[in-house]
């Protein structure tokens, strides 16, 4: 969800932790749609859903502060890499969902997004979107735990791409990147999935990031549909999209949208996040 401003790239520690709050509704949101991911349930009812679960910890779904969308989650199917509109469609065995939400409380966002292979269907069909899940996932981690040793920002896009490229042959979507994270959802800088020239902008105390991998199983070639907001492989092929924001503090870094702050991904890796001071 595009919407970018251009503030100071480095936050203060008073920032940082206020931007505490705003990831973990964003958590408890995602966490209140995955529990209700079921065969039979409409786009529009997990909507629903986390919008109540945003308001009720005090929090606005930041999506809707978004000019033109009316809606708390973006809800991608199958094919749809990203910005999915929530309505009438049922959800079936063995789709893949992507859930993407975001929460704003007291001027400050969270962001985040999760795949998710609903159960049943095909048996071959769901272990392939069920590894398309998991390669997107691990190269999210892999790039968050990059984050805590980096000097500069593209060396988090390096990452991923190898974590992605060592597990097969998967499309590393080039469209959509990370991003900054803060006052606005969507800040400077662009956070890239995949190797770049130059090291970016340095990694220091005050970075708030939100690292989001997109991965397809085919094409990274894609379209918008009619609906104006949509995006879909050209070629029909599955995609998953994972999210995480995450500050950059005195003490190391810590998953703002992750009630351990990323611990029980982060530590296998070797990275031991530390509360913001």
């Amino acid at each position: 969800m595009a919407r970018f401003r251009r503030p100071s790239l480095y936050k203060s520690s008073e920032e940082l932790r206020a931007m505490v709050r705003p990831g973990l509704l964003t958590a408890q949101a995602l966490d209140a749609v995955r529990s209700a991911l079921r065969v039979g349930i409409t786009t529009a009812d997990l909507d629903a859903i986390a919008e109540r679960v945003i308001l009720e910890g005090g929090g606005v779904p930041n999506f809707q502060l978004v000019p033109g969308y009316q809606h708390t989650l973006c809800i991608s199917v199958n094919d749809e890499i990203v910005h999915g509109i929530p309505g009438e469609r049922v959800i079936e065995a063995g789709d893949i969902v992507s859930i993407d939400a975001g929460a704003e409380v007291d001027g400050w966002n969270g962001d985040s997004a999760v795949t998710v292979v609903v159960p049943g269907g095909d048996p071959e069909r769901a272990a392939a979107r069920t590894m398309l899940a998991d390669v997107t996932e691990r190269s999210m981690w892999r790039g968050i735990a990059a984050l805590a040793t980096a000097r500069n920002l593209n060396e988090i896009g390096a990452s991923i791409e190898d974590a992605i490229d060592e597990t097969g042959a998967w499309g590393i979507v080039e469209d959509f990147t990370g991003h900054g994270i803060g006052r606005s959802m969507h800040e400077d800088p662009p956070v890239f999935n995949y190797r770049v020239r130059g090291g970016g902008p340095a990694v220091r105390p005050g970075l708030a990031v939100a690292i989001e991998p997109m991965v397809t199983a085919g094409t990274i070639d894609s379209s918008t549909d009619a609906d104006g907001w949509t995006v879909r492989t050209l070629d029909g092929s599955d995609a998953a999209h994972w999210e995480h924001s995450v500050a950059v503090h005195e003490n190391g870094i810590w998953v703002l949208t992750a009630p351990d702050g990323g611990a029980a991904a982060l530590v296998p890796l070797g990275v031991q996040p530390q509360p913001i001071a």
